[in-house]
């Protein structure tokens, strides 16, 4: 029997990269399919929804627009929507749900929304929606503007509450690392070689979605609506950095436009001051950076290293498995034969592994230089602890106050 589930598709993206243009552009052109729009809008005035009703796409007879103010699907508004979709998907008058998504929210907390079963609520829309496509729009035009900011949504007035400490780059990363169809949009406003540049760099970070340029948010209906093109765990593990880090050997290239990936990968650890002095003169050709770290003064814990464009995310990941309990270790180790065939016979599990994605990198000497932040042999030999350690501490502590005895 065949499953008579509404598709719906969710464009993504930050503020001004076109989504409303898209949306109005596939409405007009929709052949003949009942569609219900969902749009999620952070300002009072409504702007997105008024462009979407001025645009005469949207037919009340045969159409339902929902406007979700002031808040933001991924957090103050998902039960909302939770209710909102499943009272449209009940009504069966639809063939089909569009849902924009504010400029500022992450794609992964609204895909969960339709992927599992909201326990609070009693909602499950798998039982009468399917996810069929994650949308992000890019703004080919303004990208390297946005990413190189340095600026948080706060700065531009942008973020949801005041402990919405978000940076721009981190939100537009997150935006491209989970999608089924990337629309580069306003190419029409950048010369053809900048585009395929931006283009190159767009599909290292993501290479699994389908890419497709765009003007003036034109495309073809069919390629966002119909396509069952989302699968979550696929979706979940499309970004570049996870791809460079889990593939198992990656021979280095001479890219187009010098675009490379390289995972960095010791088995030392790192003198947190001669990292820190490291991190702190950023190389500007790394566009991406991912990956764990292994800081000898803090040798119980994983650190997570995050960086896109000028943000930089560094902090505690958990326990070691070497740092577990011996009873708890062993459990791990039965569990997970992949790690315990590349347990150290001194360090166990201890490794630091980064992705660096970026233009016209030298590999040599950015290896050479990471390479002189690594503890020497003569100090392996000493008291990490007494090692100077600059890096934040308050995460660390924390962690280390939870741990059990």
């Amino acid at each position: 029997m065949k499953e008579n589930k509404i598709p719906v598709t969710v464009l993504s993206g930050y503020l001004g990269a076109g989504k409303t243009t898209v949306m109005n552009h596939v409405l007009n052109n929709k052949d003949g399919l009942k569609v219900a729009v969902i749009v999620n809008d952070l300002s009072e005035l409504n702007i997105d929804a008024g462009l979407i009703q001025d645009g005469g796409g949207l037919s009340r007879t045969e159409e339902k627009l929902v406007e979700m103010s002031n808040g933001c699907i991924c957090c103050t508004l998902r039960e909302d929507l939770l209710k909102e979709v499943e009272k449209l998907a009940k009504e069966n008058r639809f063939d089909y749900i569009l849902i924009e998504s504010t400029g500022v929210g992450e794609p992964v907390p609204v895909a969960q929304t339709f992927t599992y079963i909201d326990e609070d609520q009693g909602i499950d829309l798998s039982q009468f929606c399917r996810l069929d496509c994650m949308v992000t729009v890019v703004d080919a035009y303004r990208f390297w503007h946005d990413y190189a900011s340095g600026e948080t949504l706060l700065d531009r007035r942008q973020a949801v509450g005041t402990d919405d400490t978000r940076e721009v780059a981190d939100l537009l990363i997150d935006q491209i690392e989970f999608c089924d169809v990337l629309l580069l949009n306003k190419c029409d406003l950048v010369a053809e070689e900048e585009l395929a540049e931006l283009e190159g760099v767009l599909r290292t970070l993501q290479p699994r979605a389908k890419f497709i340029r765009t003007s003036r948010g034109r495309i073809d209906p069919k390629e966002i609506l119909n396509t069952s093109l989302f699968d979550f765990e696929a979706a979940s593990r499309s970004a570049g950095w996870i791809r460079e880090m889990e593939a198992p050997a990656h021979t280095p290239e001479t890219e187009e436009y010098g675009i490379a990936s390289f995972v960095y990968e010791r088995a030392k650890p790192f003198h947190p001051e001669r990292l820190m002095a490291w991190m702190e003169n950023w190389p500007e050709e790394i566009v991406r950076a991912k990956g764990i770290v292994w800081l000898a003064s803090r040798n119980d814990y994983a650190q997570t290293l995050s960086q896109a464009g000028p943000s930089i995310q560094f902090g505690p990941a958990g326990l070691w498995a070497a740092a577990l309990p011996e009873a708890e270790r062993e459990a791990l180790l039965q569990e997970t034969p992949e790690l315990a065939e590349a347990w150290h016979e001194r360090y166990g599990d201890r490794i630091n592994k980064v992705v660096f994605i970026g233009i016209e990198m030298d590999r040599g000497q950015l290896t050479e230089a990471l390479d002189g932040c690594l503890l020497t042999d003569g100090e392996l030999e000493q008291d990490w602890s007494l090692l100077g350690d600059a890096f934040p501490k308050a995460a660390d502590e924390l962690m280390e106050a939870g741990k059990r005895p």
